[in-house]
């Protein structure tokens, strides 16, 4: 049952939220084969003072080795960084 979290900054509103639920949705159900019923999506708003702290240091840096796409900003963990 495939639960994605969408960590971003505040202010999109409620109507491109509700865009990108229906399009990882989507992706899910395509790319996984499954039902959308078996599909969750939330969205976590992290202030842009609290970015580096609360996402990129522990989520980001920290899993370096299983991200699927890294970011282009930050400092990369050296030696890890993969071709984009």
């Amino acid at each position: 049952m495939p639960h994605v979290i969408v960590k971003l900054w505040p202010g999109k509103s409620d109507d491109q939220k509700q865009r990108l639920t229906e399009t990882i949705t989507r992706g899910v159900m395509d790319t996984l084969a499954y039902g959308e019923d078996a599909v969750s999506v939330a969205f976590e708003e992290v202030a842009p003072a609290e970015w580096m702290p609360k996402v990129y240091e522990p989520d980001i840096a920290g899993k370096w080795a299983s991200l699927t796409k890294q970011p282009g900003y930050g400092e990369q963990p050296a030696g890890r960084r993969k071709e984009q």
